[in-house]
């Protein structure tokens, strides 16, 4: 059975089990600062399916702890969320408090780290991966003030805290342009039903980890009941990206009726029939280009893109 990567249940089971702890701690590496890579991590959250069997609504994230004491909630997102942002933030605290027992003080807290790996766009920014941490804007402003932003000045006076977002759509690069280990783990977490342990490209066989995660992954067995809920929650998501693709297929057409109905109330400018048909031909064209994005990335096959957009598999 081929499985999806970025599908949680099959994201848990490959980086959260303790016979691929060294995935996981690869896959940390290539996302933290030099400063904080990772030598031996422990799982507090091991893969188990009892725990989904018992409550299906466990959030799948990955908990664990390295040999610094530093802590990480690492999850992967595959639809957007409201108010996401404060998500991370809470799940970062609910992490961060609980290490304290009582009776300690708080010298014995450590830094927390949450990465958060989303199939949508959430920021603003181009860049796909991000990093945030809190620091003193007072004392950058007044260094913008009298000259060059220091690094002291960008050093964190809270450093316990430190949210990484990792953004799957806005990382568009191809084999030939990978520069750095995360941008070989996001090929392979957005790629991955195009290789097979037969036909790993030299470019990701660097990485000896991504090699044992592409092996791993179309070897994993799944029993009857993992594979019911692996298909459960790839359901689910294909019946998302399809209310989705129906949302904007109705704003899309509201848009149209708009401008239309503009074009009309404005029609004495010489040439603007020409000029909306235009336009609307390449609304079309962008509106087909998002929405197969997302079908693409919610696991679909080729030919059942083709089937619900009209569209040949050259063109997706």
């Amino acid at each position: 059975m081929e499985l999806n990567p970025r599908v949680d249940f099959a994201f848990k089971k490959l980086f959260g089990s303790e016979e691929n702890k060294d995935l996981l701690i690869a896959l940390i590496n290539a996302v933290v600062s030099e400063q904080d890579q990772v030598r031996d991590i422990e799982l507090k959250n091991p893969y188990s399916f009892k725990d989904f069997a018992q409550d299906k609504m466990t959030v799948m994230d990955i908990k664990a702890i390295d040999h610094q004491g530093h802590h990480y909630n690492i999850e992967i997102q595959i639809t957007d969320q409201p108010f996401y942002n404060n998500r991370m933030l809470y799940y970062w605290s609910k992490m961060y408090g609980s290490q304290l027992k009582a009776g300690e003080s708080f010298d014995f807290l450590k830094k927390t780290i949450g990465i958060h790996i989303l199939n949508f766009n959430m920021l603003e920014e181009d860049r796909y991966h991000n990093v945030f941490k809190i620091l003193n804007v007072s004392h950058i402003l007044d260094l913008r003030e009298t000259g060059p932003v220091f690094e002291e000045a960008k050093t964190p006076f809270f450093s316990h805290l430190e949210l990484h977002t990792i953004e799957l759509e806005k990382f568009d690069t191809d084999l030939a342009h990978l520069k750095t280990s995360l941008d070989r783990w996001v090929t392979f977490l957005k790629k991955s039903d195009y290789y097979g342990q037969n036909k790993i490209p030299k470019e990701l066989g660097v990485e000896k980890t991504i090699e044992k995660a592409i092996t791993v992954l179309e070897r994993m067995y799944v029993d009857e009941d993992e594979r019911a809920l692996y298909e459960g929650q790839l359901k689910w998501y294909r019946d998302e990206m399809m209310i989705i693709k129906k949302h904007e297929m109705e704003a899309m057409e509201r848009g149209l009726s708009e401008g239309r109905a503009a074009g009309h109330a404005e029609g004495h400018a010489e040439g603007h029939a020409e000029g909306h048909l235009a336009g609307v031909e390449a609304g079309r064209v962008e509106e087909k280009r998002q929405i197969t994005q997302k079908l693409k990335a919610s696991g679909l096959s080729l030919d059942e893109i083709s089937n619900l957009t009209g569209l040949s598999v050259d063109e997706i």
